[in-house]
Parts: C-alpha cells; structure tokens; sequence
C-alpha cells in the first residue's frame, strides 16, 4: 500500500490523488497542514526536504514530484490507457504534463495564492502576472480541446489530471477559462470519480 503525504487544496496533491483513485491503487493519504505551516516542520521535512506536496512512499522509493508520481504509477501498474505505451502518444501527454507544470502552474500559483490564501499580504503584481499568463495561454488550451475529446487525444491520460487539477484551482479564485471547448472538457473531467474524490471540502 502506498502512503500519499499531501494537502487537499494542493493542486499537485490532488492530480495523484485522482489517479490513485481511477486505477483503483490501495493508498493512505496523510494531511500535511499547509495553512498552519506543517509542511515546514522538521517531521515533513526530514521526509520532503524540498517542503512541497505531495510525497509518495511505496517499499522501495519515495517521490516528491506530482508528475514523476503520475509517471511512477502508470509504469509501475501497467496503466497504459493514462500514460499509453505508444512512442508518440506518450511525447504527446508528456509535453502537456510539462506545459501544464513549467508555463501554466507557476501563473496558477501566483493567481490563487495572492487571492485566496495570502490575505493581506497577497502580491498583487503576482496576480497580475498569473493573469497576464492566462490570458496568453487560455487560448492555446481552448484550441488544443476544440480538436480533440481530451488534451491529448481521444481518451483521459494523466495530463488530463494534471489540467483539471490546476482548473479547479483557478475555480477557487473566479479565473476559471471561458471558453467552450474548455467548459466541456472541465465539465466531463469532473464527472469522473477519482478527480471527485480528490476535490476539497468546500
């Protein structure tokens, strides 16, 4: 069994969380209490140095990245309809995970930190920033799924977690994407149980 140490209003959290969850994987999910400072405390940091979230510990290794987890799993279980086994395929959900985390993570964090979770310390240049950001790549998103079903093809893969989870996230501080092909895309995202299961009470 694995044990999955995150923070349900992590969006990196909750992309392994719904994967654990559609594969069916038995895991235990421990809170690291972002909002009190947890993640700083000597207990997580001899277990995460970086003092991020999530960590997954199996028998024989312990991951810090949300998306080499995602990775680990899908190798580890055969869980090629996620991550599919095809060369090409595959460069296609990676280079969506890798946008995702180096172009539109970064934007998401400075919008709905600021916003929702800094109160008055929040830096308004970082949410204008994340703003800026969005607005350059909302666009690339809603052509990218006014082509096909899902991000990267016809079928759900990790990069599919890995956006939903940033989405809902943008949800949090009223800058959601509009457009069409986007609002489908969340729409059916959400109807799946494991991203269901991974969402934060409200």
């Amino acid at each position: 069994m694995y044990t999955l140490y995150g923070f349900p209003f992590s969006q990196h959290s909750r992309r392994v969380v719904s994967l654990l969850e559609e594969a069916g994987l038995e895991y235990e999910f421990k809170i690291v209490d972002m909002m009190n400072g947890e993640h700083m405390s000597p207990s997580y940091m001899a277990i995460n140095p970086n003092h991020q979230v999530p960590t997954l510990i199996a028998d024989n290794i312990k991951l810090h990245e949300s998306n080499a987890i995602l990775r680990y799993l899908c190798n580890k279980h055969n869980l090629n309809t996620w991550y599919p086994q095809d060369t090409d395929q595959r460069a296609n959900v990676d280079q969506w995970l890798d946008w995702i985390q180096c172009r539109m993570s970064p934007a998401v964090l400075g919008i709905v930190l600021n916003k929702m979770f800094m109160g008055d310390d929040g830096d308004v240049d970082a949410i204008k920033r994340g703003q800026k950001t969005m607005t350059e790549l909302s666009p690339i998103l809603e052509s990218a799924l006014t082509d096909t079903q899902y991000i990267a093809g016809d079928k759900p893969t990790v990069a599919d977690l890995a956006l939903v989870s940033n989405i809902f996230h943008l949800g949090l501080a009223d800058e959601m994407p509009t457009g069409e092909s986007t609002r489908r895309w969340y729409e059916s995202m959400l109807k799946m149980d494991g991203v269901k299961k991974s969402l934060p009470e409200m």
